[in-house]
């Protein structure tokens, strides 16, 4: 799922600032347990592919796309003590 996810961003099918769909939606969507879309979307963190804003939702990162940083990043950052 991860795989297939990474994938899909990196040819450009979700675009930064894209926002996945929750990890249960994510789950059904793919026929795996919440756990696994749990695992997936932490994964997808790691590698710096999507970043989570409390609240609001996983979105695709825009990191090493342009200069200027992405609406989801730069909402994060706002976020941050």
């Amino acid at each position: 799922m991860a795989d297939h996810l990474a994938r899909r961003i990196k040819r450009g099918d979700l675009p930064p600032d894209t926002r996945l769909p929750a990890e249960r939606r994510l789950a059904q969507e793919y026929g795996v347990s919440l756990g696994t879309a749990r695992h997936a979307t932490e994964l997808l963190r790691s590698k710096g592919l999507v970043i989570t804003v409390p609240c609001k939702g996983t979105y695709v990162a825009g990191v090493g796309r342009s200069s200027e940083p992405s609406t989801a990043r730069s909402t994060l950052l706002a976020l941050r003590p």
